[in-house]
């Protein structure tokens, strides 16, 4: 099984950050290569289209508003991986006016090297991350 993580500081309280992060129905707020997002199954499910009109469908699999984070798996994508299961978590640091966030992923490449499904996913969590840092840019 693959694994990656990435992390970005952010100039934002924890709590500024989760209240925008936090909620699995909030991606398309944030992450510009999702154009929506729309739940099912009592909020546990969401379904994304991407700005090609690609549908991903995700399940919420644990949710901690307290220590901020949320755990997701994929249900239908166009990846080239089978059992994904990735994390967003906003971290406090020692400074209460920024935040460390993480994102990290497991998942087994199917047609595809594991360097190569590694890479995609650390490039997908690395242009997210950049943009959510991107909406607390004054």
């Amino acid at each position: 099984m693959a694994h990656t993580t990435t992390t970005i500081k952010i100039s934002a309280s924890p709590d500024q950050v989760w209240k925008l992060l936090g909620g699995f129905n909030s991606l398309p707020d944030w992450l510009p290569s999702i154009s929506s997002s729309e739940l099912s199954e009592g909020g546990r499910v969401r379904h994304l289209a991407d700005l090609d009109g690609e549908v991903i469908v995700e399940r919420l699999e644990e949710f901690n508003d307290k220590e901020r984070y949320y755990t997701y798996s994929i249900i239908k994508a166009p990846f080239p991986v089978t059992d994904y299961q990735a994390t967003i978590r906003v971290h406090e640091t020692a400074d209460s006016k920024t935040s460390l966030v993480e994102w990290s992923g497991t998942f087994t490449p199917v047609g595809i090297s594991e360097e190569e499904a590694i890479n995609l996913f650390h490039g997908l969590y690395e242009d997210g991350l950049k943009a959510l840092g991107q909406a607390f840019k004054n």
